[in-house]
């Protein structure tokens, strides 16, 4: 596969890009982002499907443009995908043909059920492990797929869209139609077990982004952001009462005061469908659906059995010697392995410490005496896919304290939400401490054994006497009633 691949997607409301570069086998990164509000779909629904002149030249303006950033990044290949207001246009292939014979681009149709199925892969394997129905509303039609432990079940594609609703029901003040033809359309969408949502598209992600920024959410981080069903369910009725003075009251860009509305009744009638009580909130969908259909082709378009693209990435990106990384996660999960009982420390901890123990010095590639700072932020912000947000929070802060300190108050504080109790956060502290010190003699590599009892680490060196690791430990703060000694 290419190692820089661009992905365009043709919405009905918008023309995306974006650049994905690969960093080894399956890690990847964001390189650029790039949209225009085309509006290919504008005036289409009251004129038979067509698209219409204006919208066309727009479009092909943006792709134009969009083709010469991609020679600027060098990409090697680009995926060209178009979705509902082109597949149902009559007259698409004249459209289609232009873009190929102006711009030398080959633009691919999917059909609604694909691409509710790449909008499906793109969470199942971005997100953490769920059972749920994810949910994708666009401008002319609404994808759903049904998502269970990383696998897409079934997929779906209904015709209720944004643009298509304010066309043909909002401009003429028609809620009640609106309604009914939602309602109409759902019946395709069967009831599912799962009580769980995920929500795709730019008007869940308005609708998100208002109430994390309501919530006093601790957190700038929409892609994982789970919160209940109630919450947006009163959200979205004020949105439905709400002129646009109170609409920018509440967060809702200019860009998105028309086809907010409808999108917004639209996903209230899918939450009563499908008595969904709880929702997760998903920073990708198709574009990195149709990334990872190329890119796990041959997988099974699921990545390997405890993989993290995320956590490859910072490590294939930061990371100066492999090798101590993989020791010092090695001793660390042995320290936790021996203490956390004692510590009434939860087994389920020992992912979390062991990723921050690998993460733990990406930042001394910027700069050497803040690293713990750089490894912070860089593991708060890029590590992304596939965690919840209080797993991200506890291993970033894992990371940012490792220095022989304690997690600040204020830090405790301002993210408690998503944190677990202090005496599991400050034992974790000392466990990744402490395994940073045992190899604070790198890269020497003085071999040694761990033993506990009677609340005593005990170091002995199978080969000769450790002498610096010692002195760093004995500068840790240790825990109450632990102890550690050397022979």
């Amino acid at each position: 596969m290419a190692k820089r691949t661009a992905i365009i997607d043709i919405g009905s409301n918008s023309v995306r890009m974006v650049i994905f570069e690969k960093t080894s086998r399956f890690a990847f990164h964001l390189l650029h982002e790039v949209k225009s509000r085309v509006r290919i779909s504008e005036g289409a629904y009251d004129n038979n499907g067509d698209l219409q002149s204006e919208s066309i030249e727009r479009a092909i303006s943006a792709l134009r443009d969009f083709l010469s950033i991609t020679h600027s990044y060098k990409v090697r290949k680009t995926l060209a995908v178009a979705t509902s207001a082109v597949r149902d246009a009559p007259n698409k292939k004249l459209f289609l043909k232009r873009v190929e014979d102006e711009l030398g681009l080959r633009i691919k149709v999917i059909d609604g059920v694909r691409e509710g199925y790449l909008g499906g892969i793109a969470c199942a394997n971005l997100l953490p492990h769920m059972k749920a129905v994810s949910i994708d509303i666009g401008g002319g039609s609404t994808e759903c797929a049904c998502i269970e432990n990383g696998k897409v079940l079934n997929s779906y594609s209904l015709d209720i869209g944004t643009v298509r609703l304010k066309e043909l029901f909002f401009d003429r003040g028609d809620i009640e139609g609106a309604t009914q033809y939602i309602d109409d359309a759902l019946q395709d969408l069967p009831a599912q077990e799962s009580a769980h949502l995920i929500g795709i598209g730019g008007t869940y992600r308005a609708l998100a982004r208002a109430i994390m920024h309501q919530s006093d959410y601790p957190l700038e981080k929409l892609h994982g952001y789970s919160f209940k069903a109630k919450r947006l369910i009163k959200f979205a009725e004020e949105i439905l009462d709400a002129d646009e003075d109170r609409l920018k009251e509440m967060g809702i860009k200019k860009e998105r005061f028309d086809v907010i509305k409808p999108g917004t009744l639209i996903f209230l009638r899918i939450l009563h469908h499908l008595k969904a009580d709880s929702l997760t909130s998903s920073g990708v969908g198709v574009r990195e659906g149709v990334y990872l259909a190329d890119l796990l082709r041959n997988a099974n378009h699921r990545f390997p059995e405890n993989y993290n693209p995320s956590m490859r990435y910072l490590l294939d990106k930061y990371i100066i010697e492999p090798d101590q990384v993989q020791r010092i996660s090695q001793v660390t999960k042995r320290v936790f392995d021996l203490i956390h009982e004692d510590m009434d420390i939860p087994v389920t901890f020992r992912k979390e410490l062991s990723i921050a123990a690998k993460l733990a010095k990406i930042g001394t590639s910027l700069h050497y005496y803040s690293y713990h700072q750089h490894s912070y932020y860089l593991t708060q912000t890029a590590l992304e896919y596939g965690y919840t947000h209080e797993q991200i929070m506890l291993i970033s802060t894992l990371v940012r304290y490792q220095k022989r300190k304690r997690p600040k108050k204020a830090h405790r504080e301002a993210y408690e939400a998503l944190l677990p109790d202090d005496h599991i956060i400050e034992g974790l502290s000392f466990m990744l401490a402490l395994a940073d010190a045992l190899l604070s003699d790198h890269p020497q590599r003085v071999p040694f054994a761990l033993t506990y009892a009677k609340k005593t680490i005990t170091v002995q060196s199978t080969d000769r006497p450790i002498y610096l690791p010692q002195e760093v430990v004995s500068t840790l703060e240790m825990p109450k009633g632990i102890s550690v000694e050397f022979v």
